[in-house]
């Protein structure tokens, strides 16, 4: 196993969150709030540390409990065996932040004043391990690059942009960007892989720009071991908040049509030569274009699912089998309401009308725009409290209104404009039931617990 070596950087201890019933924490006594400070005398910089640290037979924790008493703790373990604790922060030394400036940054398109975690500039490698966050290379340290070497950090998920040296500087606004072919060397010398992102801005990197970066990347894809494992292809977000004269075009429905003619051809090359379609639109490319969305095949394995590359072909599909065997009717008449963003409305009609059949029962599906972001056809994830009001305002709600779990921020009732769940409820009039994967919606909606 590679050595972990610690940092110059201020470690923090690791705060117990939770503790897995029936794991070896909890035959250990840990509690939430527990302080991890050290495994075998190495203070651990993130998850990942941990993750490695602990996976030795023999460890010796140091821990800091609420009552601030230290406890060395000595277990005895099977190789690899997990202590069943989780953390409050993924990262005990802090975010690795981005030193870019794109200007179709959506962190730099919000209104100033909201909580500040919504102005964290994530470009941090190991998050990108861990949950599958996207990094564009530019800020890595010697150090940084031996540790991905060394801990065999695969796959990452690279934000590419263009290839070309000189136009991903440009849309980076760094000049670091231009080193992202001789880092796709790197990763192809030390056998680690990416899954990398294409945002498209119109008359930017579009066109032959955009057909070249697909195969530079594509050209990483080949051969026993290719790096690059898949490239998404994404339409860049503006909102109103943007800066004025940045330069920067909205995509409408010609620019996805042509983006789309363009890559599918691609699409089957590569597949004809190496079995997989490799590059992928997002959905909101077929959505602004108002084609049909490609079938789920299409996708494989769904690479990039949470990057919205077939995401809502899959979920559409669960809704379709989620439905097929509905009741004939409910005992007790119920009315209820679904809100989703505007632009996936009318793919959401079909398994809404099977439903409208129950007897007894009535649902309202409700895509709603964005004036917050300045957004008529607006994905789900990005509606807010005030745009929910605005949308919803004067409708027929019924019993219940349905909330994908998608707007809000993840273990909190709160959305991107900082408004409350209670908030909404109470300016609605209205009780919400939050629903997250098709068979939830299916259930709730019906009154099912």
């Amino acid at each position: 196993m590679s050595t972990v070596q610690i940092t110059k950087n201020k470690i923090q201890p690791a705060v117990v969150a939770s503790i897995e019933e029936g794991s070896i924490g909890e035959e250990l006594g840990f509690e939430v709030g527990d302080q991890l400070i050290s495994i075998n005398g190495i203070k651990p910089r993130d998850l990942i540390d941990y993750k490695f640290l602990i996976a030795e037979e023999n460890i010796q924790l140091e821990i800091l409990d609420e009552k601030g008493k230290k406890h060395i703790i000595d277990i005895e373990k099977d190789y690899d065996d997990e202590l069943g604790l989780a953390f409050t922060e993924a990262l005990f030394d802090g975010l690795k932040q981005c030193n870019n400036q794109c200007p179709f940054c959506f962190i730099d398109q919000q209104p100033s004043g909201k909580r500040k975690s919504l102005y964290l500039k994530d470009d941090d490698y190991r998050l990108s391990f861990l949950y599958g966050s996207y990094l564009t290379l530019t800020n890595l340290s010697e150090q940084d690059w031996l540790r991905i070497d060394q801990q065999r950090l695969t796959p990452l998920f690279v934000s590419v942009h263009a290839t070309e040296p000189s136009l991903r500087s440009k849309l980076l606004r760094n000049p670091n960007a231009i080193d992202l072919l001789n880092q796709l060397t790197w990763f192809s010398e030390k056998r680690i892989q990416i899954h990398a992102q294409i945002v498209v801005c119109p008359e930017i990197n579009d066109g032959k720009a955009l057909e070249r970066t697909i195969n530079d990347l594509y050209s990483f894809a080949q051969g026993d071991f290719p790096v690059v494992l898949s490239a998404a292809v994404v339409p860049v977000g503006l909102t109103r908040f943007r800066p004025s004269h940045d330069g920067l075009i909205p995509v409408d429905s010609d620019c996805a049509t042509k983006v789309i003619d363009q890559v599918e051809p691609m699409q089957r090359i590569f597949y004809k030569s190496i079995g997989s379609r490799f590059a992928w639109l997002s959905d909101e490319w077929y959505l602004i274009a108002k084609k049909p969305l490609p079938s789920l095949n299409s996708y494989e394995d769904l690479p990039q699912q949470e990057n919205g590359v077939g995401s809502i072909r899959s979920f559409l599909k669960s809704m379709d089998e989620t439905t097929r065997n509905l009741p004939v009717q409910i005992n007790q008449k119920r009315t209820c309401s679904w809100v989703v963003g505007k632009l996936v409305e009318n793919e959401l009609q079909k398994p809404c009308k099977r439903l409208n059949k129950i007897t007894n029962f009535t649902l309202h599906l409700y895509g709603v725009p964005s004036p917050y972001w300045g957004q008529e056809q607006i994905v789900t994830g990005l509606l807010t409290g005030q745009d929910l009001i605005q949308g919803l305002q004067g409708k027929d709600l019924g019993n219940e209104l349905l909330l994908p779990s998608v707007m809000l921020r993840q273990d909190e009732k709160i959305f991107l404009d900082d408004m409350t769940l209670q908030e909404l409820s109470l300016s609605l009039n209205v009780s919400i039931r939050i629903v997250h994967d098709a068979q939830d919606i299916v259930n709730k909606a019906l009154g099912k617990a």
